[in-house]
Parts: structure tokens; C-alpha cells; sequence
């Protein structure tokens, strides 16, 4: 990883059933874009790309990946605070990488970054314990990438192309498209 960018892991005990685990990517997702907005400034053009990346000016800015420990989950989360991958250095087909510094002019350290994104995720594991995933599906869905628009969804077997229409109760990419409705719970998503 670049010098001067973060990366930095929450574990969680006790998270809930393997369904309820999945559904924290959403509210790690929601809290990074809260922590990159106080960075960045409310004009930062910034989305949700389903099910865990957040984008700034249409590029991948940050990505989460969760991991299961027993009863344990390991959120996993890295920012391009200051640096960017190369486009080679991605796969083909995927969003440009973009770094904070770059495309919003915000030069902030990974241990000041930290100290946003600790305080952001907080109330938002709070409202999921407490009201569960409706109210964090709902504030997601307000930010979420190329909502209503045409998108590829890729997992192992195939490649479906539709509409995102939105995401369901189990935090499934809804799709539409000419073979009809399809609720996808994993997939790589290309736009």
C-alpha cells in the first residue's frame, strides 16, 4: 500500500448471525462515506458502489471487505488517502482508482482519518443493533451509485446485465432485466 494511505481492521465479537454479519458492509460502507465527507467537504461528489466500495468523482476511493472469526466478524477497510493505484495495476473493466488528495484536495493523515471514521461508525452500528437493517438499507439506497440505471453484475457462473433497482431486505443487489427480477447475494459490479 502507498505511503500515507490507510488501511485498518474492526473486529467485532459477537456480530450476530453469518446474514446479520454480511449486512455490517453496508454500515461500514455508510460511516467511511460520513468519514470522507467530513475530510473531503459537503461538495464532494461521493457514492456508494454496492455491496462495499464508496467513489468520489465516479473513481473507487475505498473498499471494505469483511471476514468471518468464529462469532467474530473482521471488517476490513482501506482508503486512498494519498495515493492511487495505478490503472494498470487494477482489473480491466473496473472503476478508475482515485485517492482523496488528488480529487478532492484534501490532505489528511491516516491517524487523523481514523479518529473520523471511529467516531462515524459508531452511531451507525448503533442504529443497526437497534432498529436493525431497514433504516441503514434506506440511507444507503439514498446514496447508492447508478441507482435506477443499467449495470453488469458478474458472479462465478455468469455475467447479467440490468437495471440496479435497488437492494433487498438481505442486502442483495436487486436487478431487472429481460430474463425478469433477480436478487443476487454476491457478484462483482461494473458500470
Amino acid at each position: 500500500m502507498p505511503a500515507g494511505n490507510f488501511s485498518a481492521s474492526l473486529v467485532l465479537p459477537n456480530a450476530g448471525s453469518p446474514a446479520e454479519m454480511g449486512l455490517r458492509s453496508f454500515v461500514a460502507s455508510l460511516a467511511l462515506y460520513d468519514a470522507v465527507r467530513t475530510v473531503a467537504g459537503p461538495d464532494a461528489n461521493l457514492s456508494l458502489k454496492w455491496p462495499n466500495d464508496v467513489l468520489l468523482n465516479g473513481g473507487k476511493l475505498a473498499g471494505i471487505l469483511l471476514e468471518s472469526a468464529g462469532n467474530a466478524l473482521v471488517i476490513g477497510v482501506g482508503v486512498n488517502l494519498a495515493k492511487a493505484p495505478e490503472v494498470n495495476e487494477v482489473e480491466e473493466g473496473a472503476l478508475r482508482p482515485v485517492a482523496l488528495k488528488s480529487e478532492a484536495g484534501a490532505d489528511v493523515s491516516a491517524e487523523v482519518f481514523m479518529t473520523y471514521l471511529a467516531a462515524a461508525y459508531a452511531p451507525w452500528e448503533e442504529r443497526f443493533r437497534t432498529y436493525g437493517f431497514g433504516v441503514v438499507r434506506e440511507a444507503w439506497l439514498a446514496k447508492a451509485a447508478k441507482l435506477g440505471e443499467q449495470i453488469r453484475a458478474r458472479t462465478m457462473r455468469e455475467e447479467m446485465h440490468g437495471t440496479f433497482e435497488t437492494v433487498d431486505e438481505q442486502g442483495h443487489l436487486v436487478l431487472t432485466s429481460a430474463k425478469g427480477r433477480m436478487s443476487i447475494p454476491a457478484a462483482d459490479v461494473f458500470f
